[in-house]
């Protein structure tokens, strides 16, 4: 028997239980993934308190729930010849990926890098697409100011990274907590909270772009302090200010390739990815509580193995 993540009405976190059924089989073209850990992120729970997300994803209750995953291929459809039994791989799979095995189309996963740790792996696919996405829809270089809010989650724990290796001059928002870690990234931190503009124009009087992980308040910042709507990117505001003609640049823009090299980066040790907490497969609900907490630095993670 195999374990999964179930849904069957639309909620909070308590809405989320375990539920066991015989493993599933990989059919032509598929490969079955023995999954070693399975990534939280914030679109999970849009989903789960169900309206547009929820409807965008098709979610219906019952339903499984997650994106990220990495794990081990066990199993092998017919014409798959790109993969082997036991390698590693990692990639997103909606509403399926918290779960002991995931059948998914062998065109949809990449290759682990040895380097990389499962626990990383198996959080990245949304973060690493998004942050690279959005980072290189600005086309940003040395000449570049940039404001890149919720700089220790997930994305912009990414995106802050990225975007220093164009040579643009970065300012993260987070939590005082992640102040000292920003600062070894070379990120410029400034504190959340009434008086954020003041903090942020006594940094930069000028902005030149600006990466939105948070809300609105980022883009009307950016907007005052100079930046064009063009090189505004919000994965989190998406509809404000469209006059200004900002973008809403997301994980869909980017491809295979492009999370392959977001993984190699982090192998190498070029770019972090923290993980903040792990929760084993059965402590769900505590998993999606901690991440709704917010101030983390970096991802949470379900393991399974």
């Amino acid at each position: 028997m195999a374990r999964y993540v179930r849904f069957d009405e639309f909620g909070g976190p308590s809405m989320l239980h375990i539920e066991h059924d015989e493993r599933p089989q990989p059919s032509s073209g598929e490969v079955r993934v023995r999954v070693h850990t399975a990534g939280l992120n914030q679109v999970d729970l849009k989903i789960l308190r169900g309206g547009p997300s929820a409807a965008s994803y098709n979610a219906i209750p019952p339903c499984g729930n997650g994106n990220d995953f990495a794990g081990v291929i066990d199993q092998i459809g017919g014409g798959v010849t790109d993969f082997s039994l036991g390698d590693e791989v990692l990639g997103g799979k909606r509403m399926y990926a918290q779960a002991d095995y995931v059948i998914i189309d062998a065109t949809r996963i990449i290759q682990k890098p040895d380097a990389l740790s499962f626990e990383v792996a198996g959080a990245l696919d949304i973060a690493g697409r998004t942050a690279w996405a959005s980072v290189n829809s600005l086309h940003l270089t040395a000449d570049d100011t940039v404001l890149v809010s919720a700089a220790a989650g997930g994305v912009g724990v990414l995106a802050v990274q990225l975007a220093r290796r164009t040579g643009a001059r970065v300012i993260g928002t987070a939590s005082e907590a992640n102040h000292d870690f920003l600062r070894g990234l070379d990120v410029i931190p400034v504190a959340y909270g009434e008086g954020l503009f003041e903090r942020v124009r006594a940094i930069a009087p000028r902005l030149t772009a600006a990466l939105d992980n948070q809300g609105p308040a980022t883009i009307d910042i950016a907007l005052k302090l100079g930046a064009p709507g063009s090189r505004i990117n919000t994965i989190a505001a998406r509809g404000h200010r469209a006059d200004a003609g900002i973008t809403g640049v997301g994980g869909q823009a980017a491809t295979l390739t492009d999370l392959a090299e977001v993984a190699e980066l982090i192998a190498a040790g070029d770019v972090v990815l923290p993980i903040d907490h792990t929760f084993p497969l059965e402590k769900v609900r505590e998993a999606y509580d901690y991440l709704m907490g917010g101030h983390l630095l970096g991802k949470v993670v379900l393991t399974l193995v």
